[in-house]
């Protein structure tokens, strides 16, 4: 009889340990799921909804060159009050296109430190440097494609034989997604040729990442041009 009472005691002692613990994992896979969220509400609520003019075009008198340059101009109120995303968004369009971008001092041979006007603004380092491709990297992780073409970091700076550049940039957030339309100019000198082409990159931001889901691209509009010789 005795024996028996043991036994009850035992088992219940081990029910009650075991109903303790389940209680606890329960609470801390309800806190997991709260928790994460959270941090996908967060996320999004990081990303505010507005249109923004990044980019444009002013024509402006430039001492050194004694002349009227079309120069960019960027919406420097924005860059101030940027988010990450956004920041990783345009720091990628901006990878691929000329945008007043100039050697710091003599070219080194490995041809890394060509200082770029919209890398500049985003507080991103030289082109293709590690701080430029890092940061992006971390917000395209998981976009294969994105990682891949990085991988082709170009280093153009102005002056070069076939270049293109920027002529407007304007950045739309809603719904967790951001969208950036563009125009781009390019011009080739030995060829005599240039040409104007539009598009537009939509990324996803989830996951605390970003994905570029949809690319659409103009075809170019081409014409001859020839240099005014004084």
């Amino acid at each position: 009889m005795d024996r028996s009472i043991r036994i009850s005691q035992r088992f219940s002692l081990y029910w009650f340990i075991y109903c303790i613990l389940l209680l606890v994992a329960l609470q801390a896979c309800q806190s997991s799921s709260k928790n994460d969220t959270q941090a996908r509400q967060a996320d999004l609520l990081e990303l505010q909804p507005r249109s923004v003019k990044f980019l444009w075009r002013e024509e402006q008198f430039m001492e050194e060159y004694d002349a009227t340059v079309s120069t960019i101009m960027l919406d420097e109120a924005y860059v101030d009050s940027i988010s990450d995303p956004e920041k990783a968004a345009l720091g990628y369009v901006a990878t691929f296109i000329g945008n007043e971008c100039a050697w710091d001092g003599k070219a080194t041979a490995s041809r890394s430190n060509l200082k770029c006007k919209i890398l500049t603004a985003l507080n991103l380092g030289y082109q293709c440097s590690d701080t430029h491709l890092g940061f992006l990297r971390k917000w395209f992780r998981d976009d294969k494609a994105v990682l891949k073409k990085l991988e082709s970091c170009p280093t153009i700076p102005d002056g070069a034989t076939s270049q293109e550049t920027f002529d407007r940039i304007d950045l739309t957030v809603a719904d967790g997604k951001i969208a950036i339309a563009y125009e781009v100019t390019g011009i080739n000198t030995r060829e005599g040729k240039q040409w104007t082409w539009k598009a537009t990159d939509l990324f996803i931001y989830q996951n605390n990442g970003l994905k570029l889901v949809k690319a659409e691209k103009s075809d170019p509009v081409i014409t001859d041009f020839e240099w005014d010789v004084p």
